[in-house]
């Protein structure tokens, strides 16, 4: 069996909360068990645990989202906060050395951060997606593991979207194109 990792993708208040700036709502928010569950199994078997977090700095001209969306994950706000018992769940277990808390400044998970770096010394091979938004950051994550030869799971009762014909459309993609294992 390939050496594995879970890699928690923006599950935030900003992207899941009623009131978050850029919320999924209701779609995010029923996924918090299957979330949650998935976590405290990976944490159990002691895989390596990611929480790949989106982060932005205020009134930021340059960065290519702020012409797209409203302010969001905002530096040292509420909104970067992992949203409900998740939040909880990584606080317990953050000094864990399976449990990595890394910021990222694009979609994908892989742009501009050690995240490959972090895989490749520990040997893992297969990731297994969670979080939102599927036809955003869990797709640009996705496309970005196939490059680099991971082999994908995606979970797919633990990601949603603000937009259903996206994330009807991002899970067809990535068994279809990818190669993907969707469960």
């Amino acid at each position: 069996m390939p050496k594995r990792a879970l890699i928690n993708i923006d599950y935030t208040e900003d992207f899941v909360a009623t009131n978050g700036a850029l919320t999924c709502g209701e779609p995010g928010q029923a996924l918090e068990d299957k979330m949650v569950e998935l976590t405290k199994e990976f944490l159990s078997k002691g895989d390596y645990t990611v929480f790949a977090v989106d982060v932005h700095e205020e009134g930021d001209p340059y960065h290519p989202e702020t012409k797209l969306f409203p302010p969001h994950n905002i530096r040292h706000t509420r909104g970067r906060d992992l949203y409900g018992a998740l939040k909880e769940l990584y606080e317990t277990n953050k000094e864990s050395e399976n449990v990595y808390f890394m910021d990222k400044t694009r979609y994908s998970a892989f742009a501009g951060t050690d995240l490959e770096m972090k895989l490749r010394e520990r040997g893992i091979e297969e990731i297994h997606l969670v979080g939102v938004c599927t036809d955003i950051c869990v797709l640009h994550t996705a496309v970005d593991a196939y490059n680099k030869g991971f082999k994908i799971v995606v979970h797919q009762e633990a990601v949603a979207s603000f937009n259903q014909a996206g994330h009807e459309w991002a899970l067809s993609h990535f068994e279809g194109s990818l190669g993907a294992t969707v469960i």
